[in-house]
């Protein structure tokens, strides 16, 4: 999928660990906690270094919310309800091994499509926004898969890690995607 490519880099975050992701279940739309250890992993990113002035948004979600709280005291940020994860609908809070293909729309549910649309035109619109700062979006295991597949490898690649900055570098007419 060709889609248009924002006008600089920018950082994904996935939220901290969930009680969702310690029991292996599917929360999408769904509003879970975090654990103590997904707080903690908030808290530790904390004393990162960021090597540019910043600017910080975060999905509607509270885990994402409270991540970015967290991982960014005193700091202000926005809500960004395009930023929120997939809608998995009738499968939301079943295990992930009862999880469809990425492909198959779920009843009740965002198509994958819908969600590649989505997420396109809400980094796309951040990054115009953020002028001469690197956006920071506090976000979803799914937002970053449908970034890769939007502007790096086309493939949604491995789940990625809980509170672990990466960033999407603009090189040319392409991303590479780096750990922070």
């Amino acid at each position: 999928m060709t889609a248009p490519l924002p006008s600089g880099s920018f950082c994904l975050i996935r939220h901290g660990e969930t009680t969702a992701n310690a029991d292996g279940i599917i929360a999408g739309r769904t509003d879970v906690p975090l654990t103590e250890r997904g707080r903690q992993q908030a808290r530790d990113l904390s004393r990162r270094h960021w090597p540019e002035p910043i600017v910080l948004y975060a999905s509607p979600m509270s885990r994402a919310q409270d991540t970015c709280k967290l991982a960014f005291p005193d700091r202000a940020f926005t809500r960004h309800d395009g930023l929120r994860e997939r809608d998995w609908g009738v499968f939301e809070m079943r295990p992930l091994d009862q999880q469809p293909a990425r492909e198959d729309t779920p009843e009740s549910g965002e198509s994958w499509p819908a969600m590649l649309s989505r997420i396109q035109r809400t980094i796309t619109e951040i990054c115009a926004e953020s002028q001469n700062k690197l956006p920071v979006l506090v976000c979803h295991s799914g937002v970053i898969r449908a970034a890769r597949v939007l502007w790096t490898t086309g493939d949604v690649g491995t789940r990625p890690p809980n509170a672990t900055p990466i960033l999407f570098e603009r090189v040319g007419e392409t991303f590479e995607e780096k750990e922070l």
